[in-house]
Order: C-alpha cells, then structure tokens, then sequence
C-alpha cells in the first residue's frame, strides 16, 4: 500500500475545503481495477480473504461566510429501515461497513456542525455509496437527511437511476432518491454552473454512469477537483487503470484524460472519494499518460 503523512490545508475559491470521512467499507478487488491483474493492484491496495480491498467513502465539506456545502454522502446509516430488513442486513454485510466506524455526521461535528447546518449538497451521482447518507429513516419515514439543504443532481444521471439498467440496479436505491424529490429539495441540473455555487462548476462524464458530475472548486490561483467515481483513488490515475463497475471503460479513460488535463492550467489538488490511504494528491505528466506526484491528508 502507498500511505503519506504529509498534510496540507486548502482555502480556494472562497472556501475552507475539509475531509469528511464516512467510514470504510469494501468492494471486490477485482472489479475496482477491471483488467488489471491482482498481481499488480494488490501492492497498493491488498485484499482480505473475500478479494474485497478497503474503500472510504469521502465526502468533501466546503465552508465559506454564507454556504456550508457536502459533496456526496457516502453509504448512510439505517440500513434495514431504508431497504428492508432481509435486503438491508445482507446489504451491511455485503459490503462489509462497520457502523461502530466514523460517519458522516460524526465527522461534522469535528467543525461543530450538525445536519441543520449544512446548507446544500452536491452528488455526483446516485449510487448508494456516494448519496445514501443524503436520506435517514425517521419516524418510520425515509427523509432528507439535511432539511435545510439544497440537493444537486444532473438530469442525466436521475432520469437514469429511476429506470436503472440491470447492471446498475442494484447500486440505484430508490429510498436515496424518492424522499429528496417528495420534499422538494432537489435541483436537476443540465448545465455545468448554478448561481447558487459560487467558483463551483462540473464536469460531466458518462463513462463511469450516465450523467456523472466531479466537482471543481476554484480561484485564480488553485482548483480542488473532487473526482468522485471518474478517479475513485489515487492508484486510478493511470489512464488504463479503470473499474469493472464502469459502463464505458473507453470513454471513461478519455474522460478522465479530460479532467486531468485541468492540472497543467494552474496548482491543482486532485480529492479522492475512495481512496483509504491518503485525502488528495497532485499529478503530473509521464510521457503520453499521468501520474501521482504527492499524495496529502487534508486537514
């Protein structure tokens, strides 16, 4: 495994940027890094004896004088309530996730938040490990888990995962989406901008899922681009190192060419949803290919 020690703090466009770890839990191995052989991805990302290797689910909390914004909120809580209770304990131990672990709001309270506070989130899109903490069970109901918030999705991706393809169903999970659209709190974008999101833009990609949105933060000076499933770790920089979970693994890699090519305008930190072993890196050419410079913790 590739580990750091070295930690960095970020202010861009505006913004404290802050790790908001969700908890670790695990995927198989195999389907992380697609075609390439276990000899290889195993050196920096070792497996247990099920082949699954430990993942984090990341999210990103962005302050500024007026806006306290998340982007994704990883696996979420309150699983047999939100799944039913035969589904949702297979789904726990499935997946391996310890809710003894840190979560999402365990990790606000670091900044002295809570759920109230936050005032919109950003998914990049509606696989359960990226917005099942976006809803909560509640008094027998499924709601919003951030009542004051505002959700973003892109339409792409919502029209997408309320008619899922067999692939992905089981990673679209209606109770994580349902209860944003009763409430009224979600707003479908087709653009890469909303005025609400000051120095926040998108980048659409369709490789990984349709209608998948990473997130740039930026000034003059520096971006912090929050990958999300594009990069899902550090290891993923290699262009030919891509997910068996992506649709389109071709155009992913083109894709993912196109989102790091941001770094060559100006200091760019690159947020890595997945990657247990560090927060961010930056990247650098290697000949026609990128590939990992530094690696950091975000304080």
């Amino acid at each position: 495994m590739i580990q750091t020690s070295q930690t960095v703090s970020i202010h861009v466009g505006g913004y404290e940027a802050h790790p908001i770890p969700t908890g670790i839990f695990g995927l198989d191995g195999g389907a992380m890094f697609g075609t390439v052989p276990k000899v290889l991805w195993q050196k920096t990302n070792p497996a247990d004896e099920y082949n699954r290797i430990p993942m984090e689910a990341r999210a990103l909390l962005l302050i500024s004088k007026n806006k306290k914004i998340l982007i994704d909120t990883g696996n979420g809580t309150d699983f047999q309530e939100k799944y039913g209770e035969v589904f949702g304990k297979k789904f726990q131990e499935m997946y391996s996730i310890d809710e003894n672990g840190p979560s999402l709001l365990k990790s606000l309270q670091k900044y002295n938040l809570n759920a109230d506070d936050i005032t919109d989130v950003i998914l990049t899109h509606f696989h359960f490990d990226h917005a099942g903490g976006a809803t909560q069970s509640e008094n027998g109901k499924i709601v919003p888990t951030f009542k004051n918030a505002t959700y973003y999705i892109q339409a792409a991706n919502l029209k997408n995962a309320m008619n899922p393809n067999k692939r992905e169903k089981a990673s679209y999970l209606k109770a994580n989406i349902e209860p944003l659209i009763e409430a009224k709190k979600l707003v479908i974008l087709n653009e890469t901008t909303h005025p609400d999101l000051k120095n926040i833009s998108f980048y659409i990609s369709h490789g990984h899922t349709e209608g998948h949105q990473s997130v740039k933060i930026q000034d003059d000076n520096t971006q912090l681009i929050y990958c999300g499933d594009l990069i899902p770790t550090s290891t993923h920089v290699r262009s030919a190192w891509v997910m068996g979970y992506d649709l389109n693994p071709v155009q992913l890699m083109e894709e993912k060419k196109g989102v790091l090519e941001l770094s060559r305008n100006k200091k760019t930190y690159y947020f890595f949803e997945h990657d247990p072993y560090c927060d961010i890196a930056t990247v650098i050419s290697d000949k026609d290919d990128f590939k990992v410079e530094e690696r950091y913790w975000l304080k």
